[in-house]
């Protein structure tokens, strides 16, 4: 995996990165935050180990999080309480540590973030229902002559109700396949996604997604002609 690094100690970066070199990842290093967007907009990581002011976590990850490809967030924070914890992970984080830690702690919580952003059985080259297409290398939906990029999740839910169009898909299969978790997490998580996606779709012009109000969601082939 590829794994940007920005933390204020270059000691802390330079180790961090040896950990990460040993265990097989390639990091690279950022200098500042700037340069950290500026390397995600390029690069597209898979993954950021971001420290920030745990005050400042919301302000610091807005513009990560608005990247078409956004990359997996693990925030670092020097003793962060509960309450900011809390505060960075509705923001955007999708995991937050605290500082000082363990290497390995810190390896383990990449690795889980960065698994759980992956599709079971990713589609291969494009997918297509109607003249709704969605192409895995760029990560491109396409309808009639209109395009649009999505983000990763955007991607991995398009693909897992295309894969599965026609039929009802519950919330939880939802969480399943596109999250990989086997709870719920009681958040609004999906209903915020698909509504996100929705509107990447409409301004396509198409419009295939059904809610089914207490069952799931229905990728209408009917709709995607």
């Amino acid at each position: 995996m590829h794994i940007l690094i920005r933390v204020d100690a270059p000691a802390l970066g330079a180790q961090i990165a040896a950990m990460l070199t040993a265990a097989g990842h390639r990091p690279t290093l950022a200098d500042g935050i700037a340069d950290a967007l500026t390397q995600c907009a390029r690069d597209t990581p898979d993954a950021v180990a971001l420290e920030t002011c745990a005050p400042d976590a919301a302000a610091t990850l807005a513009p990560f999080c608005a990247l078409p490809l956004r990359p997996r967030l693990l925030l670092l924070a020097d003793q962060p309480s509960a309450a900011q914890r809390a505060a960075g992970l509705w923001a955007g984080a999708d995991d937050y540590l605290a500082l000082p830690c363990a290497m390995d702690e810190l390896a383990a919580r990449l690795h889980a973030i960065c698994r759980r952003d992956r599709p079971a059985d990713p589609p291969q080259g494009a997918l297509a229902v109607g003249r709704l297409q969605l192409d895995a290398a760029s990560h491109t939906a396409s309808y009639h002559s209109a395009s649009a990029r999505l983000n990763r999740k955007e991607f991995s839910l398009l693909a897992y109700l295309m894969r599965n169009a026609g039929q009802l898909v519950t919330r939880g299969m939802i969480l399943t396949a596109v999250w990989s978790y086997s709870f719920d997490p009681e958040t609004n998580i999906v209903e915020s996604n698909l509504s996100r996606l929705r509107g990447r779709l409409q301004t396509l012009g198409c419009d295939p997604i059904e809610t089914q109000r207490g069952k799931g969601y229905v990728l209408r082939t009917e709709r995607c002609g």
